[in-house]
């Protein structure tokens, strides 16, 4: 039903509709309908469940844009969208056999976040089989998981300190990286070629190097902040600055010693796009 560049693009050889809309993919509500309900008039058949389903009409008008899509005629005209997470809650009120293996996938992992909840080794553990099934190797995997810990470790002392506005997260998060790397998280996208249209989370797109070089950086600001315990966006910043600055030295001496920079615009996506299409 979807692969790493066409979420729920296409599904048994029929086209949805999707249009990129405020950063995220949006689909057409009614293509997914026709799918799923097998109805001839899918507009219609949305209208009904709309009228039957009190709450999903209060959901699809508080979450459901109308934005300009292509029709089949090659015209644009405002159709219903919705992102991931609106159609899954569309197909709970859709009452068809096509539907149904959703229902039980939402069923299942509704139930594995909260066993993940009661004991967080099980998340550990299904992200390293995530990555398992995308081709990574151990020895990657190993230091993923690590850096995500320290990352949580980095983040929890920022709250604890008092940032808490994702906006401010980004701007530490830039200057460590700009520190470390000689580039922001953004401009290293650009310069692994990872679209601004992808999830693609950066990280999973580094080496062992680079990885390990985030993991240093992260770990000595924790530390420097529980030293400091710095209480303002300004003295946080600076703080991120010298922990980048120490990873940033490290690797350079790195590169020095090797002869090689470890900063490289290889990325891991057409190797894992190939990977599901064997699958």
């Amino acid at each position: 039903m979807k692969n790493q560049q066409n979420k729920l693009v296409i599904f048994q050889d029929k086209k949805i509709r999707r249009v990129w809309h405020k950063n995220e993919w949006f689909f057409s509500v009614v293509d997914i309908v026709e799918i799923l309900s097998e109805s001839s008039n899918s507009t219609d058949y949305l209208k009904k469940i709309r009228k039957r389903d009190v709450a999903l009409k209060t959901y699809i008008g508080t979450n459901c844009p109308q934005v300009e899509v292509l029709t089949k005629t090659g015209k644009k005209r405002k159709t219903l969208v919705g992102n991931t997470e609106n159609i899954f809650r569309i197909i709970q009120s859709i009452p068809s056999s096509k539907a149904e293996p959703f229902k039980r996938w939402l069923a299942k992992v509704g139930k594995e976040r909260i066993d993940e909840i009661e004991n967080p080794e099980l998340a550990q553990e299904r992200m390293k089989k995530l990555y398992e099934q995308k081709g990574y190797p151990k020895s990657w995997i190993d230091k993923r998981l690590r850096g995500i810990a320290i990352r949580q470790n980095l983040t929890d002392e920022w709250k604890e300190r008092g940032i808490i506005s994702q906006t401010d997260y980004a701007t530490l998060t830039a200057e460590i990286s700009k520190a470390t790397f000689g580039m922001t998280p953004s401009e290293y996208r650009k310069f692994k070629n990872i679209s601004d249209k992808s999830k693609s989370n950066l990280r999973d797109n580094m080496n062992d190097f680079e990885l390990i070089f985030t993991m240093l950086g992260e770990k000595v600001i924790t530390e420097i902040s529980k030293k400091e315990k710095p209480n303002k966006i300004l003295e946080h910043s600076k703080v991120a600055n010298r922990g980048g600055n120490v990873a940033g030295k490290a690797r350079k001496e790195t590169e020095k010693e090797i002869g090689r920079s470890i900063i490289s615009s290889k990325n891991n996506l057409l190797k894992n796009k190939s990977i599901k299409r064997k699958e």
